[in-house]
């Protein structure tokens, strides 16, 4: 797979969704960066970019059991997968270089 970039909030996702291994649904997802990120999340964003980041072959997804608390309808559970291990890697990689870049005069200010 080629190189993916990755925008700052499909980072977020993706390294949630690696958090939250085997447990990773839309309100498990929503509710845990807010909670670490003290950042509100949007359930139509968040639906938009899981959806995205599984097009671009970095998330999987399965359905889990249907309930009737959700009107018949299964969860549908997404975990990290290879390529998505790799971008996240290529990310943090290229975040390291750019912080690596900076003058020691900048890091003291």
């Amino acid at each position: 797979m080629n190189h993916v970039k990755l925008g700052e909030f499909e980072e977020i996702v993706l390294l949630t969704v690696g958090i939250l291994h085997g447990k990773a649904y839309g309100i498990t997802i929503k509710d845990e960066i807010e909670q670490r990120l003290n950042r509100m999340v949007s359930v139509g964003a968040l639906q938009t970019t899981l959806r995205r980041l599984e097009k671009k072959g970095l998330l999987d997804s399965e359905p889990g059991e249907a309930n009737e608390q959700r009107g018949g309808r299964p969860k549908l559970y997404f975990r990290l997968n290879v390529h998505g291990k790799r971008a996240l890697e290529s990310a943090k990689d290229a975040r390291a270089q750019l912080w690596n870049a900076l003058p020691q005069y900048i890091l003291n200010l």
